[in-house]
């Protein structure tokens, strides 16, 4: 692949509770996912990194999540499709007041998650959370796990669709994450990170946990903005794939 997105799940302070390397990681990234209030963020923070994302001119994407602030949006909701539909819509527009009032333009929407595991897997919520973006901005492009639910109904809608891979987690031979109350899920050694990522960008493969080769669409690489090694990640991925000469920019957008 020739371009490809590094995207970050940003903006997920509130209140006392501060998240350090946003303003850092901006520069190294082209797509930003900031938080809605549900499951981190409050609008103090969300006017603030949309307008940091704005001076990076880093675009900008809704990260809509359960409604449990508690547990970061990891824990997993019985919800049904109607209601995914309506967590999606509520915080599209929240953070999309904020980015038309600092004179931006969102470019996408990207589940958090426990509601992106969820919808990655289960038609009902995909259709739910696909519609939802596509009557709000039928424009924007949904990023979803590579290969999964989300992806498939996106193209049914008719909805742009961007496949993501993520640098810090491990794979299933089926091609989905790893869950994270299982051992080796995070990957927190740069080098193993790094060798992933290049795999799966140049030659669309992934080893899973189990050692098969698993083949895998790379259009934006995901990066956690909460995870200790954001900032380090971010920097050592830039630099890798520049020197592999890929070219990064967002979906849609010329660099």
């Amino acid at each position: 692949m020739s371009a490809v997105d590094i995207n970050c799940d940003l903006g997920e302070s509130y209140g006392v509770y501060r998240m350090e390397s946003d303003e850092a990681i901006l520069p190294l990234i082209t797509s930003a996912n900031i938080a809605c209030g549900f499951h981190a963020g409050d609008p103090a923070t969300m006017r603030q990194t949309v307008q940091q994302a704005l001076g990076h001119q880093v675009t900008i994407g809704a990260h809509p999540g359960l409604p449990d602030l508690q547990g970061f949006g990891r824990r997993r909701m019985d919800i049904t499709a109607r209601e995914a539909y309506d967590m999606v819509v509520y915080q599209i527009g929240a953070l999309d007041a904020f980015v038309r009032s600092c004179g931006g333009r969102m470019h996408h929407v990207k589940p958090h998650g426990a509601l992106y595991n969820m919808a990655a897997e289960d038609d009902r919520l995909a259709e739910g959370i696909a519609e939802a973006i596509y009557k709000v901005q039928p424009d924007l492009y949904l990023y979803g796990l590579a290969g999964s639910s989300m992806i498939q109904a996106a193209d049914r809608i008719g909805l742009r669709s961007v496949s993501e891979v993520f640098v810090d987690r491990t794979y299933a031979s089926d091609g989905t994450l790893t869950p994270r109350s299982q051992a080796g899920a995070v990957i927190q050694q740069t080098e193993q990170a790094l060798a992933q990522v290049l795999r799966m960008v140049k030659d669309g493969i992934v080893v899973s946990t189990e050692g098969t080769l698993v083949s895998i669409k790379a259009e934006t690489i995901c990066i956690h903005g909460d995870g200790a090694y954001a900032l380090a990640f971010a920097q050592e991925i830039r630099t890798l794939l520049e020197s592999e000469g890929v070219k990064l920019s967002a979906p849609g957008v010329a660099r």
